[in-house]
């Protein structure tokens, strides 16, 4: 169960809120968060994901003070959401191009695991949301994506954390020429990872985060 865990913490970037962002500044894929694949991220589609964890977090937690503590603690969260929405996909590659598939019995097999272990479907949720960022309705889904990615290892013979395994995802992004809109950061491809770019000219609209934004 820690492998588990560890896996659904490298997968699903640290959640946090960051400031509301202007249209896409990439003219070669203008509305578009990101294109992975030749397929686009729509910066409404980012947004989108945004405002499902903002909702969450404010049916958790209704009290405005503590609220607003949970936005505190998730300062980057539109960022590192993008992220998430970017691995997913290089995860999906990587295991296609292994031959790894996952069935619903699978993903649903790991959840009672999980729910037992955290005293409950209702606790698993709440867990979710406040480790990973990951609202009740994608649970599921990040759910296949830890157990695509168990199974991915196992395939190659190694585990989450080792070069082997990152190695795969690393071909994954190359094959799928990820570009992120600059006022995301950059994707390095090495790492399977977002990385902030130096871009002086991208400013933010807002200086201070609130709730929510406009995954």
């Amino acid at each position: 169960m820690h492998r588990r865990r560890r896996t659904a913490l490298l997968l699903t970037a640290a959640i946090a809120a960051a400031p509301l962002l202007t249209a896409c500044g990439n003219d070669a894929h203008p509305g578009a968060a990101a294109v992975v694949g030749g397929e686009r991220i729509t910066v409404s589609q980012l947004e989108n994901r945004v405002d499902e964890v903002r909702a969450a977090q404010r049916a958790a937690v209704p009290d405005d003070a503590q609220y607003q503590q949970a936005i505190a603690r998730t300062g980057g969260l539109t960022r590192d959401t993008l992220h998430s929405m970017v691995l997913d996909r290089v995860l999906e590659r990587a295991a296609r191009d292994a031959g790894v598939t996952v069935s619903d019995r699978e993903v649903q097999r790991t959840r009672a695991a999980f729910e037992e272990q955290a005293g409950g479907a209702e606790a698993l949720e709440a867990a979710w949301l406040q480790q990973y960022g990951v609202p009740p309705r994608r649970l599921d889904d990040n759910l296949r994506l830890q157990v695509t990615a168990q199974k991915l290892a196992q395939k190659l013979g190694t585990d989450t954390g080792r070069p082997e395994f990152w190695k795969a995802l690393s071909d994954a992004s190359k094959e799928l020429d990820v570009d992120l809109n600059p006022r995301y950061g950059e994707w390095d491809a090495e790492k399977s990872s977002r990385v902030d770019a130096k871009t002086p000219w991208v400013k933010d609209v807002t200086a201070v985060d609130g709730p929510p934004l406009g995954l």
